[in-house]
């Protein structure tokens, strides 16, 4: 087994062994409180340049299947656990984590204490940090970790984004939701078997700014008819298929590092179409709205952050994964602030007074974690036909 190394700028060094590739990398170390879903994490776009910790103890034991995925690969920088299990069982899966990170060249880390990694991270905020497999010495991951050029005033978007446009799932082979076989049924291969979809009837603009394929599914299953357009695609371009809305993805990064993608958004909302952005969308909006962003202590990385809607009252359990936030205090008054984060009280959902215009900071789509935001795709639809959120 190789041996392993993580450490951090202010000369932290965890040992332990090494799994997946024999490589080294440099990212922001962060944690993810998620018990599961570790490949729909190792393949979020959101996680370009990080190192990812999972505070769960055991991980891998379900393995990985070609269906999970959230995107065409991981984008992690490196993985840590406290335990990668030896053994992988499960009807779906196709490979070992450990095999997956190798095929695709990222560095695992196992057998250290994650509880006292993330408890630093927690005071000290996510730091700069470097993983290696391949016998780096500490004093050199602890200089290479200093040297890291860190997430802020950095685009990553540029990294994850498709180059060309495209239309979703036009055979609708991939956007339906997994069914479990009952019985003795029988049919087309049980992994991939999937319920009926809605008529697409309603066609919209995506925005790529590191969008997983689970919001995609989503939009599908809500009857859009979704064309996908890379980042820096100008409104005047997205504008000329006539959508009935815009969408603005999730995406990795610093939000302040991307002037193309607010000026876009600027001029949709000058055009007056309905839209809806998530995660990094929401904090595009948030610039085009005339606020600004700054960066979180640690980040809200999980499938439990408890958000409350302060319209209805309604407490939401959601999944996250953003290192940067929208300032209250720098909003406009045509914005409401709609959404709170009950940990920390930040910014999770706004709303514009007059334009068909909504954001959320969290993840609606899930994959992994609770369902209780599903209905926002529903709100989008509702806001294009009836103009009403």
């Amino acid at each position: 087994m190789m041996k392993g190394i993580l450490a951090l700028e202010d000369g932290s060094v965890y040992e332990g062994s090494g799994f997946g590739a024999g490589a080294t990398a440099c990212g922001e170390a962060c944690f993810n409180t998620s018990m599961t879903g570790y490949q729909e994490i190792l393949t979020d776009p959101s996680y370009k340049g990080q190192i990812v910790t999972m505070t769960y103890p055991l991980i891998g034991n379900y393995g990985i299947n070609e269906l999970d995925v959230e995107s065409w690969r991981p984008h992690v920088s490196g993985f840590v656990v406290r335990e990668l299990s030896a053994v992988h069982s499960n009807w779906r899966a196709t490979s070992s984590l450990a095999d997956y990170l190798a095929r695709h060249g990222i560095p695992g880390l196992q057998g250290i204490d994650t509880r006292a990694l993330t408890k630093k991270l927690r005071v000290r905020g996510a730091m700069k940090g470097c993983i290696s497999t391949e016998g780096l010495s500490s004093e050199e991951a602890v200089s290479r970790a200093k040297e890291w050029k860190g997430l802020e005033g950095v685009d990553y978007v540029q990294e994850v984004t498709h180059k060309e446009s495209f239309l979703w799932d036009e055979k609708d082979e991939d956007s339906g939701r997994f069914e479990l076989v009952r019985g003795s049924e029988s049919g087309p291969d049980p992994r991939n078997r999937r319920a009926r979809l809605p008529e697409a009837d309603i066609p919209i603009v995506a925005y790529d700014f590191g969008m997983k394929y689970n919001i995609l599914r989503r939009l599908r299953q809500h009857g859009f008819r979704v064309r996908v357009v890379p980042a820096a695609t100008p409104a005047s371009e997205a504008l000329q298929s006539k959508p009935a809305g815009i969408f603005l993805s999730n995406g990795p990064g610093d939000p302040s590092a991307l002037p193309y993608a607010v000026q876009a958004a600027r001029d949709l909302l000058k055009n007056g179409i309905p839209i809806f952005g998530i995660c990094l969308g929401h904090q595009i909006l948030g610039q085009a709205f005339g606020g600004s962003t700054f960066k979180l202590k640690f980040g809200h990385r999980g499938a439990n952050q408890p958000v409350k809607d302060l319209e209805t009252g309604r407490v939401e359990i959601t999944s996250q994964n953003h290192g940067f936030s929208v300032h209250a205090g720098s909003l406009p008054s045509e914005v409401v602030i709609n959404r709170i984060n009950l940990n920390d009280q930040t910014v999770e959902g706004m709303r514009h007074r007059s334009a068909k215009v909504f954001c959320v900071q969290y993840h609606p789509e899930a994959s992994p974690g609770p369902h209780d935001s599903t209905p926002l795709f529903g709100e989008f639809r509702q806001m294009i036909e009836h103009g009403t959120g």
